[in-house]
Formats: structure tokens, C-alpha cells, sequence
């Protein structure tokens, strides 16, 4: 499997659903750079990267000939990742799987006061209480991803991961294949 996976891109039904670990793992395995699409797009204060701006960030990463990049951003970068990629692996785990796991990460994240990307930290009221709640925009978008990441993403190389067994044998096959 690893000599021909250079270029993965990582997609996810859900944050929660393991896309970042995932990710990480792959790029591990196949000795390859991973680079995670949120470091790039939020700026301190929670703000948003300039699509154009974003897309200049990105673009150098996808010239290069081996990564695994964790995240989709297809409303601001468009399709040029999934072009690139020689495969595309969305994980599309149960809902009873990934809402206990983002529950819980985004709990611990709260009580260590852990640092994301650019200075961010979640907090209790950001995740709870304000309409840009994380929490609540996945739960917005979890059965419109469902819906529309076929028709988007069956174009490509692609490779639909729906169970937490999948994932293992997915990243223990690539492991092995070197």
C-alpha cells in the first residue's frame, strides 16, 4: 500500500470522529510530512484566514510529491487537494461513536486549558453557549457531509472508513505494506 500512497487527503464526517490521530498515524507509517488544515486557517481570536490567503498557504503543500493532510476546508480550497491526492480517505464513523469522543476531548481541552492553533483555546461557554459552538456546528453539518461527500468526493480515489475495526485494518495494512 505505501509505495504508491504519497498524497492522502483525510476528510471526516464529524470532528470526533478520530480525523487528526488518523492522520498523524498514516503519515507516520508511510514516512510521509502530515500537516493539519485548521494550524493554517485560524488565526488568534478565533478568526478566520482569508480564503485567498489560505489557499497560498495551502497550495505550497500540495505542489510537494508526499503528505497527509487532516481536513477538507472544500469550500475554500475547492478540489485542487482531492486532484492531487492519490487517495482520499473520509472516516465516517457512527454518531455514537464520535459525539461521546468530542464530548469528552473538547471537556479535557477545556480543563487543561490546552492551546490549539494560533494562541485558541476552547472554553466552556465557547462550546456550550455561543452559535459558533463547535459542538453545534457538527451536529448542523454531520447529515449534510453524510449526503453530499459521495457525490464530492466519489470523483476521486476514495476509500469510505465506517467503523472503528476499518480504521485499524486501514492503518495496520498500510504499516505492513513497506
Amino acid at each position: 500500500m505505501s509505495d504508491h500512497l504519497r498524497r492522502v487527503s483525510v476528510v471526516t464526517s464529524a470532528s470526533g470522529t478520530g480525523g487528526t490521530t488518523f492522520a498523524r498515524s498514516l503519515a507516520d507509517r508511510l514516512g510521509v510530512p502530515f500537516h493539519k488544515l485548521d494550524a493554517l486557517f485560524w488565526r488568534p481570536d478565533w478568526m478566520e484566514t482569508p480564503a485567498d490567503e489560505f489557499r497560498a498557504l495551502v497550495e505550497p503543500i500540495v505542489a510537494t510529491d508526499a503528505w497527509v493532510i487532516d481536513g477538507s476546508y472544500q469550500s475554500k480550497l475547492g478540489d485542487h487537494m482531492f486532484r492531487r491526492a492519490d487517495l482520499v480517505v473520509w472516516l465516517d464513523l457512527p454518531f455514537g461513536v464520535w459525539l461521546p469522543r468530542l464530548i469528552g476531548r473538547t471537556l479535557a481541552r477545556v480543563v487543561r486549558r490546552e492551546e490549539l492553533w494560533a494562541g485558541n483555546r476552547e472554553s466552556l461557554r465557547n462550546v456550550f453557549l455561543s452559535r459558533d459552538s463547535l459542538l453545534l456546528f457538527t451536529l448542523r453539518h454531520y447529515r449534510g457531509r453524510r449526503r453530499r461527500y459521495p457525490v464530492r468526493l466519489g470523483r476521486f480515489s476514495l476509500v469510505r472508513l465506517r467503523t472503528k475495526e476499518e480504521v485499524e485494518r486501514f492503518l495496520l495494512r498500510a504499516g505492513n505494506a513497506e
